[in-house]
């Protein structure tokens, strides 16, 4: 089955904080379905360190079954630094069966030097990963897949306001678009840019994340 290989590269992820400055830790839990049948869950937890700097931790944990039977068990971790908006440093782990990938990054002057299945250099002095939590993304043109180390062009659209349904309450978003050649996601977010939900449609089905 091809499911590990288009499911997930829309995420991360993953992949998953709602202002550029913020007091205390935040925490964002999300229910995962692929075409409406639960998969797992998707955990984000973002915290500040001294000189403005914020520490993701992402953890994805999929289990695809057919007729109760697995057949594709996915785990993804990941831990950021971020500083100012831009990532400092990248560490991610991939378990898709039993095979593994593991992507570091670290920003060094103007370059991002990526250690992955193939090492490269971005030369640019502020990389953003796919980081549904801060809504400065939607103003970047390149965004960093952590579990590929791929920096993909993206073209992000504004679609308006829509009704989504979050913690079994209707509430107005924002809804926004991000194309790249490889997948479209869909992304909601609420008062104060706050991430609500998120949605793309793979060559396997459509996968929803709905906040817990």
């Amino acid at each position: 089955m091809r499911a590990h290989r288009h499911m997930y590269k829309f995420l991360i992820g993953f992949l998953i904080s709602a202002t550029p400055v913020i007091a205390q830790a935040q925490s964002w839990n999300f229910d995962v379905s692929m075409d409406g049948k639960s998969i797992g869950t998707h955990q984000f937890m973002l915290s500040d360190k001294e000189n403005n700097q914020q520490i993701l931790k992402s953890e994805a944990k999929f289990d695809i079954k057919i007729l109760s039977i697995s057949f594709f068990k996915y785990h993804h971790q990941a831990n950021e630094t971020w500083e100012n908006n831009c990532l400092k440093k990248l560490e991610a782990k991939t378990q898709e069966n039993n095979q593994t990938t593991i992507v570091k990054g670290v920003q060094e002057k103007t370059a991002f030097k990526i250690s992955s299945p193939s090492a490269s250099e971005i030369n640019d002095e502020c990389v953003m990963t796919f980081a549904y939590w801060n809504p400065k993304i939607l103003q970047q043109k390149k965004l960093l897949n952590p579990q590929t180390g791929d920096y993909l062009s993206a073209n992000i659209t504004s679609l308006g306001k829509e009704n989504v349904l979050v913690k079994g309450q209707t509430v107005k978003a924002d809804h926004y678009k991000i194309d790249t050649a490889k997948f479209k996601i869909d992304i909601w977010y609420g008062v104060d840019d706050t991430w609500l939900a998120l949605q793309s449609l793979t060559e396997d089905g459509r996968i929803d994340y709905v906040l817990k």
